[in-house]
Parts: C-alpha cells; structure tokens; sequence
C-alpha cells in the first residue's frame, strides 16, 4: 500500500516536471519570439534560431541537470528556489536524446503518416536529412568509448552553430512560403501580432527559464526514484519514460498538422528536434562536463542510426511518407520500447 502511494506521488511530480518543461519552453520562446521582432529581427531568423534553441531546451535542462547537476542548481538559486545538487547522472543524459531521435523518426513521423501521408519536399532531401545523417555517424564515431569528451561537446556545438548560420544563409534565397514551413507558424504568428508588452515578454521569459529549471529538476529525480522502486536501470526510464514525454508535445502537433495536411511542419519539426539533439543537446551538455556512458548499448545507438538511414530512402521514394511506412516506422517505435522493457540491461 505504501509503495503504491509511494510511485503515486513520483508519477505525479514527474507529470509536473513534464507540464513544466513544456509550458516553460513556449513561454521563454514566445516571450523571446515577441521581443527579437521587436527588435526588427525577420521572422525567418527568429524561427531557425530563436524558436529552434526554444523548442529543444526541455530535452538540454533534463540532460544537463542528469550530468552536471550544479549547472541548473545555481540559476535555480537566482529564483529563490534553492535544490540539492544530488548526484551525476549521465545515462540519463544520453538516454534522453537516443531515445528523443528514435521516437521523433519512429513515433511522430510513423503515426503523422498513418493519419494521412506526408509529401516530403526536396529541400529536406537536400539539406537537412543529409545534416542529420551526418551527425549522427559523427556523434557515433565518438561514442566509440563510449563516452563524450568536452573537446568533442565543443565540436558538435560549433556544428549547430554552422547549421543555423548555413540555414538562414539558404532560407533567404527562398520563397516565403516554403520559408515558413521551416518554423513554427503559430508561435511567430502571435509574435508578430504584438504578444504583450515588452514587460509582459520579458516576464514570460523569466518564468519560461524558471518553469524549465525546475521541470528538469522533477522529471530527473522523480524518475530516478520511479527507476529504484522498480529496481531497473535509470537508463531505460530515460530511454523510454522521458524519451517519450519531452517527444509528447512535437506528437500532438505533428497529429494536428498531419490532419491539416500540413507535412512540411510535421517532418521540418521531426527532423529538425533529431539534429539539435545532437547537435546543440548533446554538444552544450559534454562541453559543460564530459559525458560517461555506463548502461547505454551499441543497440540503442543501431537503432537510432537504422532509423535515420530508414528514412532516407522512404523519404526518397515517392517523395512522400506513406501510411504502409507509416506503420512501419510506428511498429519500430512500440517494438524497440517493449526491447527496452523487457531487456533489462
């Protein structure tokens, strides 16, 4: 009885963490949206930088509050909220991302095709599937020991760097319309309509930090805890619990946008959140404190780098995601998670 109390109450702040680290990024990218076009900044460079960094925080405080604990302990303090630095955990970290990129390409691209398939346009071909592919057999060579140094941290953060300078460079030769396919059309939308005043955004900013801070904080120590009661490695709650609750958000806009039959969203979010997961996520986080991969398996990083090499040709063939793909690529996602469950390294 206690126990089931017990899990309770984590699952509850866990669910917490989660709403906070969600609420907490739209408020710091629409506070921070409002004021860069204030500020005359195009729409076009708000969305691949601002809106970009914004939507892929969550997934940066829970990986650097699971291997540098300090690093979100400090800025807390700036709030009032004092918290424990508690120990280092790292698998967490690269949970976190693995299994992000397996559910963004699996999961939300899967199920978005099963609802209605997804016409791919040649620019994803062109640029950012080849950057992704890139990057994930780089990110791979050096986890060769199983471990990320922060002179290879500070290699992948200058990579984002160059990606989003190489983005704006490119966007700017193309029309407005397929421009707006890269960024998020509802968060500069209302940007540009005002958002509030410049207090009222700056606001937004703050408590969008401070609701990130402290989600990352709930969601790795609750489910550190949830890992122990269960007597599993905190690995596989990060590979599939936490993987899948920061992927949540991108899911239900990606349903949404896949019944609008809006495609270029769903498959410029999927495969864009994949690139600066590695990329900036994975970079910022060695560059802060080297990562150390303890429980991580060469099977997690295989299927993360199957799928990224899947979908390239799926993409390719008709020029489109089909719901036969679909299926395929959804039934990947539930099977490799069960793998996960069941297999407990």
């Amino acid at each position: 009885m206690f126990l089931c109390v017990e899990l309770t109450i984590h699952f509850l702040w866990l669910t917490a963490g989660l709403a906070l680290l969600y609420f907490g990024a739209e408020w710091l990218v629409r506070g921070a949206s409002s004021i860069a076009l204030r500020l005359g900044i195009s729409p076009l460079v708000v969305g691949l930088t601002v809106v970009a960094f914004g939507t892929s925080m969550p997934e940066l405080l829970v990986c650097l509050k699971a291997n540098s604990p300090e690093v979100i302990a400090v800025p807390a303090s700036w709030f009032g909220i004092q918290l424990a630095h508690g120990a280092a955990s790292p698998d967490i970290a690269f949970g976190n991302i693995v299994g992000s990129n397996i559910f963004n390409i699996a999961l939300i691209l899967g199920v978005s095709a099963m609802i209605c398939p997804i016409v791919i346009h040649s620019q994803l071909i062109r640029r950012e599937m080849p950057i992704l592919i890139v990057s994930s057999i780089v990110f791979l060579v050096m986890m060769a020991d199983m471990a990320l140094s922060q002179w290879e941290g500070g290699i992948l953060a200058a990579g984002v760097l160059i990606y989003v300078v190489m983005s704006v460079r490119m966007s700017r030769k193309e029309s407005a319309g397929e421009q707006l396919g890269e960024i998020e059309k509802e968060v500069l939308d209302e940007a540009e309509k005002g958002g509030g005043s410049p207090l009222i955004n700056i606001l937004l900013i703050i408590v969008g930090i401070g609701g990130l801070v402290l989600g990352a904080q709930w969601l790795v120590d609750h489910g550190e805890q949830i890992a122990r009661v269960f007597g599993v490695p905190e690995i596989i709650i990060s590979l599939t619990l936490f993987a899948l609750g920061t992927s949540l958000p991108e899911l239900a806009t990606s349903v949404v946008a896949s019944l609008k039959k809006e495609g270029d969203i769903i498959t410029g979010n999927a495969i864009g959140s994949c690139i600066f997961n590695i990329l900036a996520v994975m970079g910022v986080t060695a560059s802060v404190k080297p990562l150390i991969a303890r429980h991580v398996s060469w099977l997690d990083l295989g299927v993360m780098m199957a799928l990224t090499l899947l979908i390239m040709p799926f993409m390719w063939s008709r020029m489109r995601l089909t719901r036969l793909e679909g299926c395929i690529l959804t039934f990947v996602a539930i099977s490799y998670s069960v793998m996960v469950i069941v297999v407990q390294r």
